[in-house]
């Protein structure tokens, strides 16, 4: 079989398990890491056998495919490179800074014959993929996003950094065009927006309504789906989905006239399955998960 060359751009605290998920698979040679800090891309290519770059112009046109871990405002001109360069991406959200560069990479992947995978990586926690069974066409969605504060990802807003996941899966979920968005946040420790509250109106009549925060002292990641005779509560954390419906028969219910099932998966590596994904995509040439339009459209509510 031949092997996809691919390189990983960015080894910070991302791009490093990118790396180690790479390196693990048969069909995949890692050609190359790159870091602007060259003794942190050393580190890495010594541990998986590669050859370490400071610049990724080094490695253009040497590989197949490649993991684009980097700051976020770097992403455009990073990403610009390679598929002028018949390389197809994996990119880490939020895709771009901005909609005219998320729609040029678009364009230049699509006139390329290239893919674009975004990084929404809660795509593939078992819950969300379950959550396909389970909803239909939700009326009210309320959602929680709450992380304890980490010095990094802090040149983009929270919105960019933590909701984006939750916008990407709601618009996932929901069959119809936003009419109408409120929002509000405020910077806190740092000089962007630190905490933020959205409230979707969706033309079908759906309501989301999305907190997130990067300064909670615990961590939270929950939303709950409300549609006909259903109420779901998915909580990513701990792989958990409960779902109570309207039962008349079930009388001596813990809630009267209601059925109520929990459905707990096995915890899961959701990079290594974004990775196998975004691989086989390129092994298929086939639409990968989540496309580059998927994540302009993420982009256009953040």
């Amino acid at each position: 079989m031949e092997k996809i060359r691919v390189g990983v751009i960015g080894t910070g605290y991302l791009g490093k398990f990118h790396a180690e998920k790479y390196s693990k698979m048969d069909n995949v040679e890692i050609v190359g890491v790159v870091d602007v800090n060259k003794a942190r891309a050393d580190n890495i290519a010594k541990e998986y056998e590669t050859q370490a770059y400071s610049d990724h112009r080094d490695i253009l046109g040497k590989v197949d495919a490649v993991s684009i871990v980097v700051p976020t405002h770097a992403h455009y001109a990073v990403s610009k490179d390679f598929l002028e360069h018949d390389t197809d991406i994996l990119i880490e959200k939020p895709m771009a800074l901005t909609l005219d560069q998320a729609d040029e990479l678009i364009q230049l992947a699509e006139l390329n014959g290239l893919l674009i995978q975004v990084g929404h990586l809660e795509r593939f926690n078992p819950a969300v993929v379950a959550l396909n069974d389970f909803v239909r066409d939700p009326m009210f969605i309320e959602s929680h996003r709450l992380a304890t504060y980490k010095d990094r990802s802090t040149d983009v807003s929270v919105v960019l950094d933590l909701m984006i996941h939750d916008i990407d899966i709601i618009l996932n979920f929901v069959n119809s065009e936003i009419k109408l968005i409120h929002s509000a946040g405020v910077p806190v420790v740092t000089g962007e927006v630190d905490i933020a509250n959205v409230r979707l109106e969706f033309e079908n009549g759906c309501i989301a309504n999305i907190t997130a925060s990067r300064i909670s002292t615990k961590n939270k990641r929950k939303i709950r789906f409300f549609q006909r005779d259903a109420y779901l509560s998915v909580d990513f954390a701990n792989y958990e989905i409960t779902v109570i419906k309207k039962d008349s028969k079930k009388t001596d219910a813990l809630i009267p006239n209601m059925d109520i099932k929990q459905f707990c998966f096995t915890k899961a590596d959701a990079l290594n399955d974004e990775i196998i994904s975004f691989v086989n995509a390129v092994t298929k040439r086939e639409a990968p998960e989540v496309t580059g339009r998927m994540g302009r459209d993420a982009l256009k509510i953040a």
